[in-house]
């Protein structure tokens, strides 16, 4: 159990760091990693990308709450966009955790990629989202949340990035649209932890230590190493060009997520 801790203290550092330095949550980072250490620890290989998505969504439930904390001490986390966002988004993640319970892991690790591929593109070319004129009606915000669920789970990431930009878009300036998208994070996490925990349970050959698709060593590792670095990521952040350093992040995130995908194809 106890001899990969160097490498889920490491990659909750750097995943700590980097969500501190650019504001991200990690999830698209973590997968990758963490399914090649669950390969090289021999786990059933049909499980491994799924145990790498349940165990990145779970540590958003921990790593969450103080980037929420922060935001809404500063004004900048708009409770009400919040409320009419957040049922669609718990559907959504919730829904998108038990599909990808049924997809084949290579199909699913196609997925993972595609997925990432935009987002570290938007992320490589700095391309911000504008407002337009469209309003926040019941129906395209249960919509919209719903699908930003569902693209969440399948990546095992906060969603911010799109709920950001679905916000700013109906007009939220941008600090209030990160601040807003952080306070989603938690629920749309914990109904995706729910998701994978429920889809793994009862699975054949699934490690010792997991309850359902989430590795229980690997999630305490990530988030003990994550929390300590992010405010040192977040102290740097005021004296580095953030620019250049999402390009570089974003190069890794493709880079990471291609070798993944050939390495289950």
């Amino acid at each position: 159990m106890f001899e990969w801790w160097w490498a889920y203290l490491a990659l909750g550092a750097f995943v700590g760091f980097f969500a501190g330095l650019l504001g991200i949550g990690g999830g698209a980072a973590m997968v990758p990693v963490l399914a090649f250490i669950y390969a090289a620890k021999g786990f059933d290989a049909g499980h491994v990308v799924h145990l790498a998505l349940g165990t990145s969504m779970a540590t958003i439930l921990f790593t969450s709450v103080s980037s929420v904390r922060a935001h809404h001490a500063h004004g900048a986390v708009n409770w009400a966009a919040v409320k009419r966002m957040a049922p669609g988004i718990v559907a959504g993640t919730f829904g998108g955790a038990l599909l990808a319970s049924v997809l084949d892991v290579r199909l699913l690790s196609v997925v993972f990629t595609l997925l990432i591929y935009y987002i570290s593109s938007q992320m490589f070319f700095g391309k911000k989202p504008q407002a337009d004129a469209l309003p926040m009606t019941a129906g395209r915000t249960h919509l919209t949340s719903g699908l930003i669920g569902v693209i969440s789970s399948l990546t095992a990431t906060g969603g911010a990035a799109l709920v950001v930009a679905y916000l700013v878009k109906r007009g939220i300036r941008i600090h209030e649209g990160i601040g807003t998208a952080a306070a989603i994070g938690w629920p749309l996490a914990a109904a995706g932890t729910a998701g994978y925990v429920l889809a793994g349970l009862g699975r054949q050959g699934m490690p010792d230590w997991s309850i359902g698709y989430v590795y229980l060593p690997g999630l305490a590792g990530i988030v003990v190493a994550s929390m300590l670095l992010a405010p040192f990521g977040a102290r740097l952040a005021h004296r580095t060009p953030g620019p250049l350093l999402k390009k570089i992040f974003a190069a890794l995130l493709f880079v990471l997520a291609t070798k993944m995908l050939f390495s289950f194809l």
